[in-house]
């Protein structure tokens, strides 16, 4: 009797986990805003400045959005992450940077040229600082109502206010060219430095019911100032932001004080080694400092 020749079974295709819709949704919000920071590039570069304005503020608007529909669908992912920051430092490093140095920077020659360069590596250096510091332990709950430093949209919109001032009728002389080189060095400074900023995240996740038409009329009302008078609005929210930036200051340095205030509260609470000898000695959970009638004696 003969038998088949042995047959081994073809090995089987690997098949990759279908991805849901709710993880991809915000990623295609982050390509499009990266789609509209190098448009912006090209505006510039055609010296279309307006519509290059208006693609930078499109994109901080997708920005702001796409993180909080990834947290309310729960499609949060590893690479849309990674894709965001790439994303941000096109949109908001090397965009507004090009557009300040087409716009006027060029005019410094090389100065202009490390201007615009510094802003850009401020940005890609504050971006890396935040993917570091997003997933450190050791930092307290309150501290995720604070940004450190100016964050990169914030950053984008506020050193292009030299731009806007320029549409509202200032002139782009030599000094206000010189003027927007140190302002541009010291928006970059900001995005790198230690100043904790309000972040406003945890701002406006619930809306009560009485106060939903309201929050539409204002939505509504916003965007039509911002498409009815684009530069006092850009003009006026920067100016706003940044004066707002002591504030966030003061308010984390009230959140470190009431910090250290419970820190030690609890230290003091805690029986030290003599505290626990001395209720022994005591007996009863005595002192020996109580007084007569069993009441523990006031020290001042």
């Amino acid at each position: 009797m003969v038998f088949p020749p042995f047959d081994p079974a073809p090995p089987r295709r690997r098949r990759f986990k279908a991805i849901p819709v709710r993880t991809l949704l915000p990623n295609l919000i982050t390509l499009l805003a990266l789609c509209a920071g190098l448009t912006a590039i090209r505006l510039a570069v055609e010296s279309k400045l307006d519509l290059a304005l208006a693609a930078i503020v499109f994109a901080a608007l997708l920005d702001g959005i796409d993180g909080r529909i990834a947290r309310m669908l729960k499609g949060t992912s590893r690479f849309g992450a990674e894709l965001d920051s790439l994303a941000d430092f096109v949109n908001f490093g090397v965009a507004p940077a090009l557009i300040l140095y087409f716009w006027g920077l060029h005019e410094l020659k090389s100065a202009g040229w490390i201007a615009a360069m510094v802003f850009a590596i401020c940005a890609a250096l504050r971006l890396a600082r935040f993917n570091v510091m997003i997933d450190d332990p050791n930092k307290p709950e309150w501290a995720g109502n604070f940004f450190t430093g100016i964050p990169a949209p914030a950053g984008a919109i506020a050193v292009l206010l030299p731009i806007y001032l320029n549409f509202l009728g200032v002139s782009n002389g030599l000094v206000t060219i010189w003027i927007t080189f140190l302002y541009t060095l010291a928006i970059a400074l900001l995005m790198v430095s230690r100043l904790p900023v309000f972040s406003g995240k945890r701002v406006g996740k619930r809306v009560p019911p009485e106060m939903v038409l309201p929050v539409f009329v204002v939505v509504v009302f916003f965007f039509a100032l911002l498409i009815s008078y684009p530069w006092e609005v850009l003009t006026l929210g920067t100016l706003a932001f940044l004066g707002c930036l002591p504030l966030g200051w003061l308010s984390y340095r009230e959140y470190q004080r009431k910090d250290a205030l419970a820190t030690s509260g609890d230290t003091a609470a805690a029986p030290t080694g003599e505290q626990v000898d001395a209720r022994g000695a005591g007996g009863l959970g005595e002192t020996p400092d109580a007084n007569d009638d069993g009441r523990p004696s006031r020290l001042n």
